[in-house]
């Protein structure tokens, strides 16, 4: 069984997405054992505790990144993490954490990336007047929102769209590839070669197949 990390600073929905999914069969073998936040008072904790999960709060205050990144990867590596997720988590890691986990850290972001990169991807959509917006998983690397893309799947952005709106929109999409991208990874199924993500066999998200997006070669 891969053991999953998850880390989160907020209210945890796509936390609460994958652990309904491993609830139903739909990890794959792959099994969220921690859920860490550096916000003691992260609604994403709360939902861990909901589904019998360990938590553990790591607090920022009086560290540095690279003694805060060393810690993080200290504790993930005593409890034998296999990979982690970021799942709304508010910091940027560092190559001491990454370094630790080389290729086993997977992040959501609510845009196509490489287009708008960093925070509030959703004011930047509605800004540039784009008329498709949606999700992206990717693995990370030190470069924020740069690493190879895993999946993607794209929402309308309707003309009386505000923020709110079509964040919620985002968000609906993400709940479905995220688990999808973790069950990929815990299978064995994903692979990076010259920068890109290979995915071998057909996709299962939410139930639906999704064969164009498989590469077997």
């Amino acid at each position: 069984m891969l053991s999953v990390a998850v880390l989160a600073s907020g209210r945890g929905t796509n936390l609460r997405a994958l652990l309904e999914a491993e609830q139903g069969d739909r990890l794959g073998p792959a099994s969220i054992e921690v859920v860490v936040s550096d916000q003691d008072d992260a609604r994403a904790l709360e939902r861990a505790r909901h589904f019998d999960v360990e938590t553990m709060v790591l607090d920022p205050d009086g560290r540095d990144r690279e003694a805060y990144d060393a810690e993080l990867a200290d504790a993930l590596e005593d409890r034998d993490v296999d990979l982690v997720v970021l799942a709304g988590f508010m910091r940027i890691l560092t190559s001491t954490f990454l370094s630790a986990f080389p290729q086993r850290v997977i992040n959501i972001h609510p845009a196509l990336l490489p287009s708008f990169r960093g925070t509030d991807a959703q004011h930047q959509a509605l800004d540039a007047g784009v008329r498709v917006a949606g999700a992206t998983t990717h693995f990370v690397t030190e470069e924020v929102d740069a690493g190879p893309i895993i999946l993607q799947s794209a929402v309308p952005v309707r003309p009386d769209d505000d923020r709110e709106q079509l964040s919620q929109r985002i968000l609906a999409t993400e709940h479905e590839i995220l688990p999808a991208s973790v069950r990929l990874f815990a299978e064995g199924r994903l692979s990076i070669e010259d920068g890109r993500v290979h995915i071998k066999g057909d996709v299962d998200i939410e139930g639906r197949i999704v064969p164009e997006v498989a590469d077997d070669g």
